[in-house]
């Protein structure tokens, strides 16, 4: 039965390839698509991404016979979602297409019904860079004089000095960081480690955090530290998650000024811009950035192009 099989799909993604909670929550979003699309009059509870799976109650699963769904029911299921953004309908393609590989892999299934079956090619556009003088304003707008400002300033200077994901920032645990040597040890996609630099600015701007005083001290604003590993607190004394720094950045952003929306994967894009035009190499930059492939740390080189010929067109007095 579908539901039961795509159960098996999710439990072997968290067991055997560790994927995150966000990915299957999307796999999950994609599988109860085609489930709605197959089913009848028959409905069924949605596949959960939240764990165990195993333990789920699958005796309402309707009788939607797996075999029975060929290439021409996935180019309906497809056509019948052909508003959605094509990211999203990329992504749907890739959860499907791993889905009935599985099922293949399990002899679940005798035929692939993705077989020939394209994705929409994406237009690429230049990811957003901003200047130094725009950085070094974005970098001023934390109060420092506070606690919680300057843990948002030492978070800043570390994301500009190294380009890292903020996935990789919040999970940073004290270890990873080596205060003589300027370095931290990075856990990336799929956990692969990577040992990446940092300016000596950031470095001393995270060592005078894990040594500042207030944060062994409750506040009204704040509660002293209580995970002893992490890094970067919340004001509850607890590991800071992505979506706090998004919404700091969100508000710095606001009160910079700065006319495009900012985020900090913004400022991975323009350290990667910054250490280009300053003579870094690309497999450096490749390195550095955990990218798998080179083909995606080229992008910079057009953001860098396109940076210098504004910079020209603005300068030039015939412009």
């Amino acid at each position: 039965m579908f539901i039961k099989a795509a159960y098996q799909f999710l439990e072997e993604l968290r067991l055997l390839q560790n994927v995150s909670v966000h990915t299957l929550r999307n796999y999950s979003i994609d599988l109860n698509a085609l489930k709605t699309f197959l089913e009848n009059e028959a409905p069924s509870p949605k596949i959960r991404y939240e764990l165990p799976y195993i333990k789920r109650d699958l005796t309402q699963d309707p009788n939607i016979s797996i075999e029975n769904i060929n290439r021409r029911t996935i180019r309906r299921f497809l056509a019948h979602h052909a508003t959605i953004s094509k990211r999203t309908q990329m992504r749907r393609i890739s959860t499907l297409r791993s889905f009935f590989k599985f099922l293949m892999n399990k002899n679940i299934i005798k035929s692939n019904p993705m077989e020939d079956i394209e994705s929409p090619k994406l237009e690429k556009s230049l990811p957003q860079s901003l200047s130094y003088e725009q950085v070094q304003n974005l970098l001023q707008q934390p109060d420092t004089a506070t606690y919680l400002g300057f843990r948002d300033r030492a978070i800043m200077e570390l994301l500009y000095s190294s380009g890292l994901r903020v996935n990789e920032l919040v999970s940073l645990d004290r270890s990873a960081f080596d205060y003589e040597n300027f370095s931290v040890l990075l856990r990336g996609k799929r956990k692969k480690e990577r040992l990446v630099p940092i300016t000596k600015n950031a470095a001393d701007w995270m060592h005078n955090y894990l040594n500042h005083p207030k944060r062994h001290e409750n506040s009204q604003k704040h509660l002293k530290q209580a995970d002893e590993k992490a890094i970067f607190l919340n004001k509850w004394g607890q590991r800071i998650t992505t979506r706090s720094v998004d919404r700091k950045f969100m508000k710095y952003h606001l009160m910079s000024g700065l006319p495009s929306d900012v985020t900090p994967h913004t400022i991975r894009h323009t350290i990667a811009t910054h250490w280009l035009e300053n003579g870094m190499d690309l497999k450096t930059i490749q390195v550095l950035l955990g990218h798998s492939s080179l083909s995606t740390t080229s992008i910079y080189t057009h953001v860098s192009t396109k940076l210098k010929k504004d910079a020209y067109d603005k300068a030039h007095p015939r412009a």
